[in-house]
């Protein structure tokens, strides 16, 4: 396993165009694939996970173009029809890695599509769950089978057609199972109404599903996050769309230039269709000083120490990782409520997260939907994080640097999303004398 060491930086400065956003790099190839014509994305994220997407489509029989980030789909105008899947007793078996994103959502499609599927990935992407989102489908009458434990991947999938219009799922494990229902909707007769049980985590996803849907040409009515009706008849390319700059990713620059220094970054603004560009506005109220336009955001440090944070980051998970080590720059606790999905995802990420940040010798709580980092107390020693095989472990633990050098094993886990994310971020920093 490869370490990389990061000496102890001062500040960062400058601008940064951001790479495409994965999610909407990963709905926007599957919607083009299931839509009728020819649908030309820009800007798409390449990175394991969209690579996966895009292996997966190839397979199914989607003739894709790729150009850099550019990508040429030419649509199925429908649910898959592959011949590779045509005989029960070959199934197409499609290795999808740790993709959430290419997982869930495959897997509704495919449930509606011809052939039949097997679905797998690595070890944790078949420790993450998948049974709400399967059952639900079952519960349409579609044909999906666990292969190893009840409620995991991998998954036999029979292709098939449903006559049932109406689907029930709860809303507190994640919001991709909502969002795979949502984007399979059109491809159903009569379409589907998806009612929610409980509180939806994670909403902004959702709102960004139902926002690229529209823009091909689904038609969806909602009730808050309580239900939504789609109707059916299939989707429609709108020729061309611009992947925004993936806002995840510029949380960590933004993060940083908060601790020290200013940075703009460009492909996302005030305009953003993600949620996580709403981790501007926490920095904001931490005491940095924000400014957006429509499709970028600059931050630059405030005066005096940050402002300690406790806040409910249900509806930006991801981002909310990054708040954990801005613990050692605030003049009071950071503690983060309501993100039990944290367990759930690439690794578990609370417990993954205390451990890390426990050997700075800080003062961490943690429970089932919590974290709390007390930095008043710490230690002043180089420090080895783990990264647990998760992007998002590796890109928020290198804001440690700022405090005293770190090393970072397997940094490499960052191609998940952002491959050149270290050297985007090195290239803007400035070693302490």
């Amino acid at each position: 396993m490869h370490s990389l060491d990061l000496p102890k930086l001062s500040r960062i400065s400058g601008t940064l165009q951001l790479p495409g956003s994965k999610s909407l790099s990963n709905r926007a190839l599957l919607l083009s694939a299931l839509a009728a014509g020819t649908t030309t994305l820009t800007n798409v994220l390449r990175s394991d996970d969209t690579e996966r997407m895009l292996d997966a489509l190839k397979a199914l029989g989607i003739e894709v173009t790729l150009n850099g980030t550019t990508a040429v789909i030419k649509g199925q105008g429908g649910a898959f029809a592959p011949a590779a899947a045509a005989d029960p007793a070959q199934p197409l078996t499609l290795f999808l890695g740790n993709a959430g994103t290419v997982m869930r959502p495959l897997t509704a499609a495919l449930a509606l599509s011809q052939g039949t599927f097997v679905l797998t990935g690595e070890e944790r992407m078949c420790q993450r769950p998948i049974g709400p989102l399967a059952e639900a489908l079952k519960s349409l009458g579609l044909q999906i089978e666990y292969l190893n434990n009840d409620g995991y991947p991998p998954l036999k999938i029979t292709g098939g057609r449903t006559d049932r219009s109406e689907v029930l799922i709860p809303g507190d494990t994640s919001s991709q199972f909502i969002t795979a229902l949502l984007m399979a909707a059109p491809l159903m007769p009569q379409g589907l109404t998806v009612k929610v049980e409980g509180d939806l985590i994670s909403k902004p996803y959702v709102d960004m599903t139902l926002g690229l849907m529209q823009r091909f040409g689904a038609k969806i009515l909602r009730d808050g996050y309580r239900s939504f009706k789609v109707q059916g008849g299939g989707y429609i390319g709108p020729g061309s769309i611009l992947v925004e700059g993936d806002a995840s990713g510029a949380t960590y620059f933004l993060a940083a230039a908060a601790i020290a220094g200013e940075i703009t970054v460009q492909g996302v603004g005030a305009k953003s269709v993600q949620g996580d560009a709403g981790f501007a506005d926490l920095l904001e109220q931490m005491g940095a000083e924000v400014t957006r336009s429509a499709d970028s955001i600059t931050v630059k440090q405030g005066r005096g120490r940050l402002k300690g944070l406790d806040a409910d980051l249900n509806a930006m998970p991801d981002a909310a990782m990054t708040l954990v080590p801005l613990a050692l720059y605030t003049d009071g606790p950071v503690v983060l409520r309501n993100i039990g999905s944290w367990r759930v995802k690439e690794t578990d990420r609370i417990q993954a997260m205390s451990t890390e940040m426990r050997k700075l010798g800080v003062k961490v709580e943690a429970g089932a939907d919590y974290i709390a980092v007390d930095a008043s107390v710490r230690n002043h020693d180089a420090v080895c994080f783990d990264t647990y095989n998760d992007h998002r472990m590796a890109m928020a633990l290198a804001l440690v640097a700022f405090d005293r050098p770190v090393t970072i094993n397997d940094p490499e886990c960052t191609h998940k999303t952002y491959p050149h994310f270290f050297e985007d971020f090195l290239s803007r920093c400035t070693k302490a004398e």
